[in-house]
C-alpha cells in the first residue's frame, strides 16, 4: 500500500504518541537592557563522574548485553561485542596507552569512521586518561592537500594516530609520518608499516588502569573536537567529562518513566562521531540507557541510503535521529515499502532531527506515515547546540510545529541579547567549554563579559506572552544580510523554505543578496531526481530538464512569498557538487553559506549581470 498525505486527510486531529518527558517549565528573566535570560525549572539529574565510569558501571551491571554491533562488509552479518567484552578490550586498550608512556597531556586521532574499534579505543582513551580526537574522515581520504590534517597534527601533536583500514588511509599515514616519523600509525588490519589494533588492546589489565580512570573527573578532558571552519581552520575545542556527563544529566533530568516495560533500547546511528550529535550527545546517551548501538554504512545520499533501508530492516529503533535529509529520504522510501514502515515504527517513542530546520512537507509525510502504521502521530524533537556547547535546548514535549529549538536543558542558562532587529544566542553552563585550546584570542572573542558562550544565531519565541511555548530559531546573525532597499533577508528561515519549495528536485541551496537589489538563489540538484528524469526521458540533459521544474516551483513560491525578503528574482542549478576541501560542505552533508558563496563568487555575479542569461533562471 503507498500511503500519500491525501490517504490521510487531517493528520492534526490524530493525537501523538504519548512522550515520556518533562512539559516546559521556565523562568525567563528580563533585564532593563533588552536582553532576556532564560532557565529550566527542572533540575539536573545526578552527572556521572566521566563517562570512562559510566562505562564501567554499566559493564559491571549487564556484561552480556550487546553493545556495538556492525556489519560485516558488503552488507554481511552483523558482528559485535557485549558490554563485558569491550570491557576487557577496553582495559587492554587502556594498558597499553599507559604502557606507551601516554597520559592527559597527549592524544590519539581517529581518522577514520564509525567503528567497533573507533569506539573502543575512544573508551580506551577515557579509561586511561588519554584525551582523543576524531576527526572527519574526509580529511584524510577526499581532501587533496590533507591542509586540515596536517592542522589537527599540528593543534594536538598526537603520539598515536588510528585509522580502520591501513591501505585506505595510506596517504594519510604518508602525510603525518612526514610530519613526525615517531608517531605510531594503528590500524585494524597491521599493514602498512603500522600496528594491529588487537596489539595495541593485547596487554593484560594492570591495577595502573584502575588508577588511571580514578585520576579521570569532570575537569579531565575527554576528547578534542574540530569545528567545521566555517572560517579559517578549523577550531579545537577541548571536550571535558564534566561537559560530556551534564548534557546526560540533563537529558535525563527531563526524562519520566512512564512505567513501561520496554527492552533495552537499540539505536541504528550513521552520522559521524568526528561531530557532538553523534560522537557525545548520541553515544553517551545509548551508554547511559545501556542500550546496543548498531552502526549505519549507510548515508542519506543515493547509493548509500539502501544501506540504511536494509538496516531498518534488522534494527527497529526506541528513538531515530538524523538528518532533515534523511528523513526526506525515509519518507520516500516508506510510502512505498510496507516492510520498512513496520520496522521502523514498531517501537519508536519519538524522532529527532538536527543541524537543520526539518520542512513543515516532510513533517507531514512522517506523520502521515507513522499515523498510517500505529494510529497516532509520533512527537518530533530537536536539540540545539554547537560544537562549544553540547546541547543546550530540546524540544521535550510533543509540538505541531517543525523550526523550533525548544527550551534549555536544566542547569542550562539561556540569553537572548538585542542584536539589530535580531535576538542573539548566548549560553553559559556546565556543558560549555571553557575556551579553544591552544587559541587565547579566539577564546577571548568567543565569550562576552558575562561568561555568555555567543553563538552568532537568532532566537525568539514563538509567543513572548507564553515563554513555554518555546524559542524558534531565527537565522545566523553572520548570514542574514541586507538588499540594497535596507530589507533585511533572514537567510536561516528562508533557506529551509525554498528547498521544501522546490522539493524533490533540490538537494541544497545558498542565498545570495548582500547589497543587491534582490535574492538569488545558487542549488545542488537531487542526484535521485536526476536520475529519475534520466529514466523517465532517456538521453536528455537531465540537468536541464530538472532546472526547469525548479524555475515552476519558485514562480509558485514567488506566487505567496510576499515582499522582496523572500521572493526569489535569479537562481542556478550547478552541475558541480558542493566541495570538501572548499569548504562547502560538511561530512554530515550540511552546506556552509558563507564558503559557497566565496568560493563561488562567479557563479554570484552571473547572478547579478543582466547579459548573462546561459543556465540562468530569471524569475521575473
Amino acid at each position: 500500500m503507498v500511503v500519500t498525505l491525501d490517504a490521510v486527510r487531517d493528520i492534526t486531529s490524530v493525537p501523538f504518541k504519548p512522550l515520556p518527558q518533562k512539559g516546559p517549565d521556565v523562568t525567563v528573566e528580563r533585564r532593563d537592557d533588552g536582553s532576556i535570560l532564560i532557565r529550566s525549572n527542572h533540575p539536573l539529574a545526578p552527572p556521572a563522574r566521566s563517562i570512562g565510569h559510566l562505562f564501567a558501571q554499566h559493564a559491571a551491571d549487564h556484561p552480556e548485553r550487546k553493545f556495538l554491533m556492525q556489519r560485516e562488509p558488503l552488507h554481511g552479518p552483523w558482528r559485535g561485542v557485549t558490554y563485558g567484552e569491550a570491557k576487557r578490550i577496553v582495559d587492554g586498550i587502556a594498558q597499553g596507552l599507559i604502557d606507551r608512556g601516554l597520559n592527559s597531556d597527549d592524544c590519539v586521532l581517529i581518522l577514520s569512521s564509525n567503528s567497533i574499534e573507533h569506539g573502543l579505543l575512544m573508551l580506551g582513551g577515557y579509561t586511561a586518561g588519554v584525551p582523543v580526537s576524531p576527526i572527519s574522515p574526509a580529511h584524510s581520504l577526499v581532501s587533496n592537500d590533507h591542509a586540515k590534517l596536517k592542522h589537527a597534527f599540528e593543534t594536538l601533536r598526537p603520539k598515536i594516530v588510528f585509522a580502520q583500514d591501513s591501505e585506505q588511509y595510506a596517504r594519510a599515514f604518508r602525510t603525518l609520518r612526514d610530519l613526525d616519523p615517531t608517531i605510531l600509525c594503528v590500524s585494524v588490519d597491521g599493514a602498512n608499516d603500522s600496528v594491529g589494533f588487537a596489539e595495541l588492546a593485547s596487554p593484560l589489565p594492570t591495577a595502573a588502569v584502575q588508577d588511571a580512570l580514578d585520576t579521570v573527573d569532570h575537569q579531565s578532558i575527554g576528547k578534542y573536537l574540530f569545528t567545521s571552519g566555517s572560517t579559517g581552520m578549523p577550531k579545537c575545542v577541548p571536550q571535558t567529562h564534566g561537559m560530556m556527563t551534564h548534557v546526560v544529566a540533563a537529558s535525563e533530568g527531563l526524562r519520566v518513566d512512564d512505567g513501561m516495560e520496554r527492552d533495552p533500547p537499540q539505536s541504528l546511528e550513521w552520522m559521524p562521531w568526528s561531530h557532538i550529535s553523534a560522537g557525545n550527545i548520541a553515544f553517551n546517551g545509548n551508554l547511559h540507557a545501556g542500550g546496543t548501538l548498531f552502526l549505519d554504512e549507510g548515508k542519506p545520499v543515493p547509493g548509500l541510503f539502501e544501506t540504511t533501508i536494509k538496516n531498518l530492516y534488522d534494527v527497529s529503533p526506541l528513538v531515530f535521529g538524523s538528518a532533515p535529509i534523511a528523513f526526506a529520504m525515509l519518507a520516500e522510501a516508506m510510502e512505498k515499502d510496507e516492510k520498512l514502515r513496520k520496522s521502523f515504527f514498531k517501537n519508536l517513542i519519538f524522532m529527532g532531527y538536527g543541524g537543520a530546520t526539518l520542512s513543515s512537507d516532510v513533517n507531514e509525510r512522517m506523520q502521515a506515515l507513522a499515523i498510517a502504521e500505529t494510529g497516532h502521530r509520533i512527537p518530533m524533537t530537536t536539540m540545539y547546540g554547537a560544537t562549544e556547547t553540547q546541547g543546550i535546548t530540546v524540544v521535550h514535549w510533543a509540538t505541531e510545529r517543525v523550526g523550533l529549538i525548544g527550551l534549555p536543558l536544566p542547569g542550562t542558562t539561556l540569553k537572548l541579547v538585542p542584536s539589530g532587529d535580531k535576538m542573539e544566542v548566548r549560553v553559559k553552563g556546565p556543558t560549555v567549554t571553557s575556551g579553544y585550546h591552544k587559541d587565547p584570542v579566539r577564546t577571548a572573542d568567543a565569550f562576552d563579559d558575562e561568561g555568555f558562550y555567543k553563538l552568532g544565531d537568532a532566537a525568539k519565541f514563538v509567543d513572548p506572552d507564553d515563554p513555554a511555548q518555546g524559542l524558534v530559531f531565527d537565522g545566523r546573525i553572520t548570514e542574514d544580510f541586507k538588499l540594497d532597499s535596507g530589507t533585511w533577508v533572514s537567510v536561516g528561515t528562508l533557506r529551509p523554505d525554498l528547498i521544501a519549495a522546490c522539493a524533490p528536485y533540490i538537494q541544497d541551496l545558498v542565498v545570495a543578496g548582500q547589497d543587491q537589489p534582490y535574492i538569488g538563489i545558487l542549488a545542488w540538484p537531487s542526484a535521485a531526481a536526476l536520475a529519475d528524469i534520466e529514466q523517465e526521458v532517456p538521453g536528455a540533459d537531465a540537468l536541464t530538464i530538472l532546472s526547469e521544474r525548479v524555475r515552476e516551483k519558485l514562480h509558485a513560491h514567488n506566487a505567496t512569498a510576499g515582499g522582496s525578503s523572500r521572493r526569489v528574482k535569479r537562481a542556478i542549478v550547478l552541475r558541480e557538487p558542493p566541495s570538501i576541501d572548499g569548504g562547502e560542505i560538511t561530512d554530515k552533508g550540511y552546506v556552509n553559506q558563507r564558503a559557497a558563496l566565496t568560493r563561488r563568487a562567479d557563479d554570484v555575479a552571473r547572478l547579478y549581470n543582466p547579459t548573462e542569461s546561459e543556465s540562468v533562471l530569471d524569475l521575473g
